[in-house]
């Protein structure tokens, strides 16, 4: 029992009980990833044996999981942002989120799902169909920096009325 209210409590002379409190903390602003709390801990100096015992708990509750979080950044990201696949990808590596979590994450993402989220982020960043060489770059940017693959770019500045063919021929 006495370990239990350490650990609710977050006592400091329980190491273990302190490294869980401080993951509720930040788990309480935001979802993060195994990684990213690892990070935390060991930045704030939890010996690496008890972080990886306070990451193991945190796992075993359901507090942190890495295949839910890599879904609700996909959701959100591709909702709100407009972001493309390539871009998601990134920001989940870098989030420390592996490889084949990603890929599952990202496994309904096709090249008519791609085409349309990039169309809709087109349509919600310009107030008219890119008619000209010069609005037609500018479009492809921006579908560049969401993190669309180029033939992607392409189809969605022609959906938007932006040109046939000769779409930014490089």
């Amino acid at each position: 029992m006495k370990g239990n209210d350490a650990v609710a409590t977050g006592d400091s002379s329980d190491p273990l009980g302190e490294a869980i409190a401080r993951c509720y903390r930040h788990l309480g602003e935001r979802e993060h990833t195994t990684a990213q709390l690892r990070r935390r801990l060991l930045r704030a100096r939890t010996e690496p044996d008890v972080a990886e015992q306070a990451l193991e708990a945190l796992r075993d509750q359901g507090y942190i999981d890495d295949g839910r979080y890599a879904r609700l950044l996909v959701e959100d990201r591709r909702r709100i942002d407009g972001w493309g696949a390539q871009r998601i990808r990134q920001a989940l590596d870098s989030a420390g989120v592996e490889r084949e979590v990603i890929e599952e994450a990202l496994a309904g993402t096709t090249h008519a799902s791609e085409l349309e989220a990039a169309t809709a982020l087109l349509d919600r960043r310009l107030t008219a169909p890119p008619g000209d060489d010069r609005e037609r770059a500018r479009a492809f940017g921006i579908l560049i920096r969401a993190g669309y693959e180029s033939e992607v770019a392409y189809d969605a500045i022609r959906a938007c009325g932006g040109g046939g063919a000769d779409v930014l021929a490089a």
